[in-house]
């Protein structure tokens, strides 16, 4: 009896471990497609050292001071839209949405928000018109940093780097970069 139960067990453990990452696995739309959506949320920086680049000036009277809370109105990523975020910084600048190919292969990522003035190469103080191009110098996702990009707009704002936890759960997300003045509202 015994070693029934420890071939049934067995057999059911390597039938389990063939579920994994099998090439035919990978095939599959339904799999690909939650694939490619886990690997987005994997690549992307979502909380990172709070480091900012070094021309970048804090804003003088922001809507949102440091250390308050807001609440945020945007679904950049999952579990963004409706939770409360703690204001990390405050700056004024120009944010940019963006398109552009990944330097590390894969589709394109269109209208991306948000890459500012200071995360772009040679920008100095010029403010880009959309079907400008310009490269990145950002490393907000896997890729990005140093691909080539279309300005598909441009904001004259105040942009914030944020704490908050996402309202589908998991850890909290430190230091996220970047959300724009129009993308919180109070608490």
């Amino acid at each position: 009896m015994k070693k029934q139960y420890f071939l049934f067990g067995l057999a059911v453990m390597i039938g389990l471990s063939g579920c994994g990452n099998s090439p035919a696995n990978e095939n599959s739309p339904a799999i690909s497609n939650e694939a490619k959506q886990e690997d987005m949320q994997m690549e992307m920086n979502h909380s990172d050292a709070g480091e900012i680049p070094e021309n970048l000036k804090m804003a003088e009277n922001p809507t949102y001071q440091v250390g308050s809370k807001a609440i945020i109105k945007t679904d950049h990523m999952e579990g963004m839209d409706g939770a409360i975020a703690t204001i990390v910084g405050a700056y004024d600048t120009t944010a940019y949405a963006i398109t552009y190919s990944p330097v590390t292969g894969g589709e394109r990522v269109e209208n991306h928000k948000w890459v500012i003035q200071e995360e772009l190469k040679d920008a100095d103080d010029k403010v880009f018109a959309a079907g400008a191009k310009v490269t990145i110098e950002a490393d907000h996702i896997m890729g990005m940093k140093g691909a080539s990009a279309e300005i598909d707009s441009n904001e004259q704002t105040t942009v914030y780097m944020i704490d908050y936890m996402p309202t589908t759960g998991g850890e909290e997300v430190k230091n996220h970069k970047w959300v724009t003045e129009s993308e919180l509202t109070a608490r």
